[in-house]
């Protein structure tokens, strides 16, 4: 489970912003909408969270952030090499911002045991590390890590509670690498726990979410293919059946015309995969069986049986999902129906958590979400995002109409249109 995120010059993140999943005070959907961890000192958190803002707010770069710093725990010691770039991007508008590390932070729960690791990095270096563990409720700080610009070298700090071939990770981890992705490759087993979380649990999704080969994996086995189906049958699709077929890749079926190069570039990278073909099938009125081709359904249609996969699995599994424009070609209803999901513990049985950015005000509501469940994004008038909750603002408990109160400017998050004067401008004014 996700507890909180804290971010720092990231972006158009400027100053430190957090980001955090506990529940607030207040009893209103506490048995839907959140949850006490089996964990030592665990406190109730939210089992979703919606985040609002107008575009260019900074919202995106939230949800990049933890992407990116997935990326970096799952890749910096086995994928990138010495002198390869890490994937982070300071504020640029402030030229000392420009030349200091990013910083990410995040503490979760993970087998049972509450974390808190983060990192600082430039493009160049890891500049810091660290990692606390609760595995009793109280802190323990198993390592730092800090780059020492006189000695240009990284120092660290073992303690006790870590076992294992502390020198060896240390002398093996690159300078653009994680000492915790690098002991991961050199077999630690006491910090699987806190790299598996990043490699299996944490599940970022970009505004494009994901494409639909996972759910057509799903749709191959009857068991789980009923389950896609009755996902999609609860959201209104009239949708009685999925056909899912493969064949291995032919180059010959590539068009004549096709640039060699591309032709080349292409015949590689699809060499021994096999192509999917997914078919929806349709019953008419009189009873026959229409199949349709997948690209000949709407975008919405696509996009949410892209979406039945992955959100299956996260709840089945307790995952945390993290995704960017929920609302992107769903009707409001149907943002609703998946956020809903969550907060219902027969279809989310293992405490699974949502976090994403939407515009979707229709669901902006104290019926769907507790207070402490909606953040904004804001920029000032240095770009800098700001991020805050709306409990900051103290709404009343199942009175105050919070979607009115955000679309009239009560919360902030919105942009500011001005009058557009086409005959001034044409002047020149």
């Amino acid at each position: 489970m996700l507890i909180e995120f804290t971010i720092k010059n990231y972006r158009s993140i400027k100053e430190r912003q957090s980001f955090s999943m506990v529940k607030a005070k207040g009893n209103e959907l506490e048995n839907t909408n959140s949850f006490l961890p089996e964990t030592p000192g665990s406190i109730a958190l939210l089992r979703s969270a919606a985040i609002y803002g107008a575009n260019a707010a900074g919202k995106s770069n939230i949800i990049r952030a933890m992407m990116d710093m997935e990326s970096i725990v799952r890749n910096s010691a086995s994928s990138q090499q010495e002198g390869d770039d890490i994937p982070v991007t300071p504020f640029l508008f402030n030229e000392t911002c420009a030349s200091e590390p990013t910083e990410f932070e995040i503490v979760f729960i993970s087998e049972g045991i509450r974390y808190q690791f983060g990192f600082c990095a430039t493009k160049a270096q890891i500049t810091e590390e660290w990692l606390i563990a609760y595995p009793k409720g109280r802190p323990q700080r198993w390592y730092s890590r800090a780059f020492n610009k006189n000695k240009k070298a990284s120092e660290y700090k073992f303690s006790d509670y870590l076992l294992g071939q502390k020198s060896v990770w240390q002398a093996a981890t690159r300078k653009n690498a994680l000492f915790l992705s690098t002991a991961i490759q050199l077999n630690s087993d006491q910090l699987k726990p806190v790299f598996n979380w990043f490699k299996e649990v944490l599940r970022p999704a970009n505004v494009g979410g994901w494409g639909p080969g996972f759910t057509a994996s799903l749709c191959e086995k009857e068991d789980t293919r009923a389950q896609v189906l009755e996902f999609l049958r609860a959201a209104d699709f009239n949708i009685h059946d999925i056909r899912i077929d493969k064949e291995k890749f032919d180059p010959d079926s590539l068009p004549d015309d096709f640039p060699a190069s591309v032709r080349e570039k292409l015949i590689k990278e699809m060499k021994d995969k096999e192509l999917i073909d997914i078919k929806t099938i349709h019953k008419t009125e009189s009873g026959c069986l229409v199949p349709l081709d997948f690209e000949e359904e709407s975008d919405g249609t696509q996009k949410f049986f892209s979406f039945a996969g992955p959100w299956l699995d996260v709840l089945k599994n307790g995952y945390v999902l993290v995704i960017d424009e929920l609302h992107d070609n769903l009707h409001p209803k149907m943002v609703q129906y998946l956020v809903s999901l969550f907060h219902n513990k027969k279809t989310n049985p293992k405490n699974a958590q949502l976090i994403f950015t939407t515009h979707e005000t229709w669901i902006l509501s104290q019926d769907n979400f507790r207070r402490d469940q909606i953040w904004f994004c804001e920029k000032d008038s240095q770009q800098a995002t700001s991020l805050y909750p709306l409990t900051d603002f103290s709404p009343r408990k199942d009175r105050e109409n919070i979607g009115l109160g955000y679309l009239s400017g009560r919360y902030g998050a919105l942009p500011f249109v001005r009058t557009f004067d086409l005959e001034a401008n044409r002047n020149g004014d």
